[in-house]
């Protein structure tokens, strides 16, 4: 719940502005980018960027098709706008809203049905981590969360590993450390639908990346990418993020 309209609106224009600056950079890099604004401004956004190179998302979306929902937002309505892909799952819906698994595998099955691409996010708390109970926690995520789709229906999304006690602390987890659970994730993937599967899904990173960790944690043999928070709302510091995926 970042910037006003005429700053988010100023925030797509000098990414822009970045990438024509850097056009070599900006057409050598292999990151799919996609920007995920508030719900008021994705149609703004859609018009303003070239959708060949940057993708808008929506932060979230209701678990209900339509219907006297007062406040929500569908996946039908988010579509209709232009949006290629909806965060389902993040850490601060599941913390502030009391989000379950049940429900955003609702919201995920809304997701796919209107073509939009779920970035389903899944992530230990703190006392999880200390416990030792984080491996079963998104282990649970996942499969309440996403493993009841079939495979052609899997192939269409995108997980995004977000160490909670690493969001908006300033504590980022260790290479190692994200590189073990992205390990794990996708070896449950495989597990379920198989090695082939598992090699094409992008799992990202999202807990504090930043222009100064990006590099050394895209270089982890299984994370494809972040999920980019704060760092984000900062044109030049984002490009960093982005030009920083090899």
């Amino acid at each position: 719940m970042n910037k006003t309209f005429e700053e988010a609106e100023e925030l797509v224009k000098d990414i822009q502005k970045i990438m024509k600056k850097s056009y070599k950079k900006a057409h050598d890099t292999q990151a799919e980018m996609v920007i995920a604004p508030p719900f008021p401004y994705i149609e703004r956004c859609v018009q303003l960027v070239n959708r060949k190179r940057i993708k808008v998302a929506a932060q979230n979306c209701a678990s209900e098709e339509g219907g006297a929902f007062t406040g929500e937002v569908s996946a039908a309505m988010i579509r209709s706008l232009g949006a290629d892909f909806v965060i389902i799952g993040h850490s601060e819906r599941r913390t502030y809203f009391q989000e379950t698994n049940e429900l955003l595998a609702k919201k995920v099955n809304m997701a796919l049905k209107y073509e939009l691409t779920p970035i389903f996010c899944c992530g230990e708390v703190l006392s999880e981590r200390k416990s030792g109970k984080h491996l079963d926690v998104i282990k649970k995520q996942l499969n309440e969360g996403l493993f009841h789709l079939d495979t052609k229906a899997f192939k269409k999304v995108v997980i995004a590993y977000e160490p909670v006690w690493a969001i908006g602390t300033g504590i980022t987890a260790s290479p190692d450390q994200a590189q073990e659970i992205h390990a794990f994730i996708r070896c449950k993937i495989a597990e379920k639908y198989k090695k082939e599967i598992a090699d094409i899904t992008s799992i990202l990173y999202g807990g504090s990346c930043n222009a100064g960790n990006a590099k050394e944690l895209f270089s982890c043999a299984d994370v494809d990418g972040g999920l980019i928070g704060g760092a984000s709302l900062k044109a030049e510091e984002f490009m960093k993020i982005v030009y920083s995926m090899e």
